[in-house]
């Protein structure tokens, strides 16, 4: 509701009728925070987990049968990656509107859309990582007698990962910022409230707040997934 000072006076936008922060419009009402935290952040927070978990572990999942397809045959590693390129250029927004024809306004659409980004950094990291395995360890594992399959698991898989969990990290981190952008589709995510905030008056707290929360899941993905890759690829840190 916006009152209207004196008929033509300016107009003073309301807030509500919680605490003098809330209807001041102040930069991080606490008042707020805990009357929403268990309807409005909370769940908007682990939806936006959800999403990003999801777009991860299909982008990941693609990925890596790229990769390998890429990396054993050479013709298909330059449109292939050329394809990944392109979907990475192509603006978050304008991505939804072209899959909401033959998707809808539905969570698979977003899905789609964020799978669709974490392309371009997971497969160029795969491939890099697999074709920057040294020729020795290779002649290595020949002379030990080991399968091609073997040589794959044993030997350039795991001097491969270091680069696989690098790239990892980045397409998590842009996935969590990309979601934000989802709630245009689907009311979902930390994008909800920010646009909520957006559409009342540019209320800050909400705002801030999830806003905030995205970008401390972003770091905490960080860090996490950073421990992860130390642990699971020791002979990387020297």
């Amino acid at each position: 509701m916006i009152p209207v000072l004196g008929g033509s006076g300016p107009v003073i936008p309301s807030f509500g009728s919680g605490s003098s922060c809330e209807q001041n419009n102040g930069w991080w009402c606490t008042d707020w925070l805990r009357e929403h935290w268990g309807d409005t952040l909370q769940p908007a927070l682990v939806q936006h987990i959800e999403l990003v978990a999801i777009a991860i572990a299909a982008g990941f999942l693609i990925a890596s049968v790229l990769a390998i397809a890429g990396f054993r045959y050479r013709l298909l590693d330059v449109p292939v990656g050329g394809f990944a390129d392109f979907l990475y250029t192509i603006p978050s927004i304008a991505l939804f509107q072209l899959l909401v024809p033959f998707t809808g306004l539905t969570v698979l659409t977003v899905e789609i859309a964020l799978t669709s980004y974490t392309l371009f950094v997971l497969y160029r990291n795969m491939v890099a990582g697999l074709r920057g395995v040294p020729e020795d360890a290779l002649e290595a594992a020949r002379g030990m007698g080991l399968t091609r399959v073997q040589t794959f698991f044993r030997v350039e898989l795991p001097l491969a990962s270091p680069a696989v969990l690098a790239g990892l990290r980045i397409a998590t981190v842009s996935t969590v910022s990309i979601a934000t952008v989802a709630a245009f589709v689907v009311p979902k995510g930390l994008g909800e409230p920010i646009f909520i905030g957006l559409d009342q008056n540019l209320f800050k707290t909400e705002i801030l707040a999830a806003g905030g929360l995205a970008i401390l899941l972003a770091l905490a993905a960080d860090v996490a997934l950073a421990w992860f890759a130390r642990a699971v690829t020791p002979w990387s840190r020297a």
